[in-house]
């Protein structure tokens, strides 16, 4: 099992990059489809843009990086869960993975023709999976505790 490790590593690391990548794209798409009005075309081509962003890259990627981070966890020593760096990232995966359902929910919103938010309030969420990536990656790479 332990030749297998860092195969699961690096489809982790893979798929973590293809989550992040939409993470950081669909709220932009937002941004630019808040400024649109439903029904029109243009509204409609932003819709699609999300959907299949959604469905054929965030939702396989984000599925297949918690399988194999879990996968990575239970390979490693269990004294590593006493690290509290591990805790840090982690708690920063989690947050991500509730931006995600929350974009999974604005989507629908737009869908529906109906967004209750301002394009500036898609520019903040825009920035949020930036900054905890970076949380994640200083706590992976120089684990400061």
């Amino acid at each position: 099992m332990a030749a297998l490790y860092p195969w699961i590593k690096a489809l982790h690391v893979f798929f973590v990059i293809s989550w992040m990548a939409g993470l950081l794209y669909l709220p932009r798409l937002f941004v630019y489809h808040s400024q649109t009005t439903p029904g029109t075309p243009e509204y409609e081509r932003f819709g699609v843009m999300e959907r299949r962003l959604m469905r054929g890259i965030m939702l396989p990627s984000a599925v297949l990086t918690w399988v194999f981070g879990i996968a990575m966890l239970w390979l490693t020593d269990w004294a590593f869960f006493a690290e509290g760096w591990l805790h840090v990232k982690l708690t920063g995966v989690v947050i991500l993975t509730v931006l995600h359902h929350m974009c999974i929910r604005w989507r629908r919103g737009f869908a529906e023709g109906r967004n209750p938010h301002t394009e500036r309030f898609y520019r903040i969420v825009n920035e949020v999976p930036a900054l905890l990536l970076l949380v994640i990656l200083v706590m992976v790479i120089v684990r400061p505790f």
